[in-house]
């Protein structure tokens, strides 16, 4: 379970440079932040921040953004910043419903969505991050060739996925329910937290890459 309340949190991601305010002033413009005109790949939903970071410092000809809606989780991945310090990389305290505010057509290449909130009452399918709604918002943000990668244990938030996938028009670049055992698509896997947990106890992992 997902830490949610630790005093002063919001207060702390505040102050700290690694994390980006008013970021709706920046649509169009992130190159002020990084400094160049590199792509930016996005993770939603991105925890404690271990698996972009490990992007980030494999990757240094690519920006990333983490965007997280929870304070107190945020807060762990910036203390892991101040520590090992990468200029490649910012985070966002955000929900993602937002996202089409932050980052304008085409202005992104790759996002990455690693074990989402299932949200598992029907009425709230339009929340999860998979869904046809989502989707949408993907198909402004990403350039023309940008894709959607996504990993989870949740056999039925994956069966979900793969349909609306399909209902939002996009096509499916990869697919695999158990991305450990598929030596394609496990070729330079970044394991998560969860991931390794979920692994730890069993539970395959799915995966699947989305384009238009």
């Amino acid at each position: 379970m997902r830490l949610r309340n630790i005093p002063g949190s919001r207060e702390a991601i505040a102050k700290n440079r690694w994390c980006i305010r008013e970021s709706e002033q920046l649509r169009g413009n992130w190159h002020q932040i990084f400094g160049n005109s590199h792509p930016i790949h996005v993770e939603i939903g991105m925890g404690k921040g271990r698996f972009l970071m490990t992007l980030a410092r494999e990757n240094p000809q690519i920006n990333y953004i983490g965007i997280e809606k929870y304070s107190s989780v945020l807060l762990r991945a910036l203390q892991k910043m101040e520590e090992e310090p990468l200029e490649n990389i910012r985070f966002i305290r955000m929900d993602a419903e937002t996202i089409t505010d932050i980052f304008q057509s085409g202005e992104t290449e790759r996002i990455y969505l690693n074990f989402s909130d299932p949200w598992p009452k029907d009425r709230h399918a339009k929340r999860r991050l998979t869904s046809r709604q989502f989707f949408s918002r993907y198909n402004l943000i990403l350039e023309k060739e940008g894709r959607v990668e996504f990993k989870t244990d949740n056999q039925d938030l994956f069966d979900f996925s793969l349909e609306e996938v399909k209902e939002a028009g996009w096509k499916l670049d990869g697919c695999t329910r158990d991305l450990h055992r598929d030596e394609i698509m496990n070729r330079g896997n970044i394991m998560t937290e969860y991931e390794e947990r979920f692994s730890a106890m069993g539970n395959p992992i799915c995966k699947l890459i989305a384009s238009r």
